[in-house]
């Protein structure tokens, strides 16, 4: 699908149900949604997933890398297929492109909200913003390492990705799935978007979500810590619903699948 701006990879069930649209998280693509697209499609719903711009098979630009383009791109798509009653399911990095479309383009085309292991409302840990879980240096040491080696980088990323308190939770092929999406990411991408999900604050976007919301975050993920994320992105968002897996990693689509589908097709048929 081409919006005014880019050539997106779009995955669309054409299911007739109403619509939601799933946003990955960095560095992967819209296959990393394959444990919940069948689930919601059986569930009567039209299920649409997309690359984000430079990752999966979507066109790989040398800009673009900001949350107000990328959520520019979310808000093409939905207008290029004149969807209207849409929840926006934002994963991780996903979640920024949620609050900021909502910030940019408002909510007359939505239903409703998720944020599932999602980095508003900002990581990054400053001086008016202490509760942040990023700190400048860790952010420098991510993108240092990842300048050096891209493989080595992105196979400890997904490790730390899919464990909890320091043991895997998925299977190694799950894993090594995972990491093949991560190399299919273009670097320019990967390191602007690394800078944007790190360094972007949300806190004043999310004060404008007044559509039901529901937050979906691990109590053990160690690359977006719920207290510094989930529970203050809750916090914020008044009338949301949160939802704490026990025990879970960031990765918890894929490792707690089951618990992560349910909830989340109650929150959207109810």
């Amino acid at each position: 699908m081409t919006t005014d701006t880019i050539a997106l990879n779009v995955k669309d069930s054409g299911g007739h149900g109403r619509p939601v649209i799933l946003i990955h998280g960095w560095p992967l693509s819209s296959d990393a949604w394959q444990d919940q697209m069948p689930a919601l499609v059986d569930a009567g719903l039209r299920v649409i997933a997309y690359d984000r711009r430079g990752f999966g098979r979507s066109e790989k630009p040398d800009v673009g890398y900001d949350y107000d383009t990328l959520s520019d791109d979310l808000a093409g798509l939905i207008e290029h297929n004149d969807l209207r009653n849409v929840t926006l399911v934002g994963f991780s990095m996903g979640g920024g492109e949620v609050a900021r479309y909502v910030a940019r383009h408002g909510q007359d085309r939505l239903h409703s909200v998720v944020f599932a292991s999602a980095v508003p409302p900002f990581l990054m840990k400053g001086d008016d913003n202490p509760d942040g879980p990023l700190t400048p240096e860790q952010a420098q040491e991510f993108e240092r390492n990842l300048r050096a080696d891209r493989q080595a980088f992105f196979d400890g990323f997904t490790t730390d990705f899919f464990s909890a308190n320091g043991d895997l939770k998925v299977t190694p092929e799950q894993r090594q799935q995972a990491l093949q999406l991560c190399l299919q990411s273009d670097e320019d991408a990967a390191l602007g978007c690394m800078k944007a999900w790190a360094t972007t604050d949300f806190r004043d976007d999310l004060t404008q979500v007044t559509v039901p919301t529901l937050v979906m975050h691990g109590d053990a993920d160690g690359i977006v810590p719920i207290e510094g994320s989930g529970e203050r992105t809750h916090e914020t968002i008044g009338h949301s619903k949160l939802h704490v897996l026990t025990g879970a990693p960031h990765g918890c689509n894929v490792s707690h699948a089951s618990e992560f589908n349910r909830v989340l097709i109650d929150f959207l048929l109810n």
